[in-house]
Order: C-alpha cells, then structure tokens, then sequence
C-alpha cells in the first residue's frame, strides 16, 4: 500500500459556513515538499459575505465573479492535482474543522466525491496533544514565535497552506525526539 501524503490545505471564505458562503480561493501543498502545491481562486457561489472575511483576504467577489474558475473546474483541477500525488492524500490544516467543512461540501456538491475520503488531521488538535497544553494555547499565536520564526497568517490560501507545512514538520520533528512513553 502506497504511504499516505500529508497535504497541508488552506481556504479564504466570505463568511463562516459553507450553506450561506462561498469558497473564494484554495491554496494546498506538500507538508513534506511545499514546492509542489496547488493554488485556485473560484467564482463565488453566493453574494453573501462577511465583510471582515472579505478584508481579511483582500479578495473582492465581484473581481472573482469575472476572473475565477467556476467551482466545478476548481475542483476538478484541484482533485487532478491530488491524483497525481505517489500516495492517499491526508486532509491536513491548521484548525482543520472549518476549511474541511468547505472543501468536503464542495466536493460533495460539486464532484460527487472526495478525494480525501471522511478524514480531516487537525494541526491544532496535534500540538495541543503532543504538548499536553490548553486548546486556547495552540492558537498560531502561541505557535508560531515558536515555530514559525514568528510570522503571521497573510491569508493567502498558498502562503498560509505553505506555513501551516512548515508549523506541522516542525511539531512532528519535536515529537520524534521526546523519549516514547508507556
């Protein structure tokens, strides 16, 4: 069986659920080779947005309504792009419960299907474990001076999917050094 592909995968909305927003970019890469990624920005699928999400992004819907991919093709590309990976590819992300909720709605509505399979691997839930800490003390902003030199989340989906590699090798690097416990 070919070893599983932990790829590091991020998503800017325009609002906070997938029933009343939309998806307006996908950003995704290798945690082990973040040079190989994947990048898409899509049409939106509703005009509901939270203006926060929207400057948080700098995304604009109506520039996206006349330059993105539609949904379809986004997910088509992005499903082609996992194909060609030599192994299963694992759901990974930092706070994994919200962008999973979007992609496997969109996949679902759009495709059918998901190449992920039913599984998310939550980067948060995995530091707050491996460090035995509080869930609040696994916010990027006790983790990254720690492990991202101290850089913010630009809210680029490929700039952030890119970090969020690097915060994921850097937790398990540190957890493969600690002695195994019974």
């Amino acid at each position: 069986m070919p070893s599983e592909v932990f790829v590091s995968v991020d998503i800017e909305t325009s609002g906070p659920n997938p029933r009343r927003y939309a998806i307006l970019s996908i950003g995704a890469c290798l945690v082990d080779a973040p040079e190989h990624s994947f990048y898409v920005e899509l049409v939106p699928t509703s005009r509901e947005a939270v203006p926060e999400a929207l400057a948080v992004s700098g995304l604009d819907l109506d520039e996206l309504a006349r330059t993105g991919t539609d949904p379809e093709n986004a997910l088509l590309q992005f499903e082609e792009w996992l194909s060609e990976l030599p192994g299963p590819p694992v759901f990974t992300a930092f706070n994994a419960a919200f962008d999973w909720m979007f992609v496997v709605d969109y996949f679902d509505r759009f495709l059918g299907r998901n190449p992920f399979g039913y599984a998310a691997l939550d980067i948060k839930a995995y530091a707050m474990g491996m460090s035995d800490s509080t869930w609040a003390a696994t916010s990027m902003r006790f983790l990254s001076p720690l492990y991202l030199e101290g850089r913010h989340l630009e809210h680029n989906a490929l700039s952030d999917a890119r970090d969020q590699a690097e915060l994921f090798r850097a937790l398990r690097a540190e957890a493969s050094r600690r002695p195994a416990t019974t």
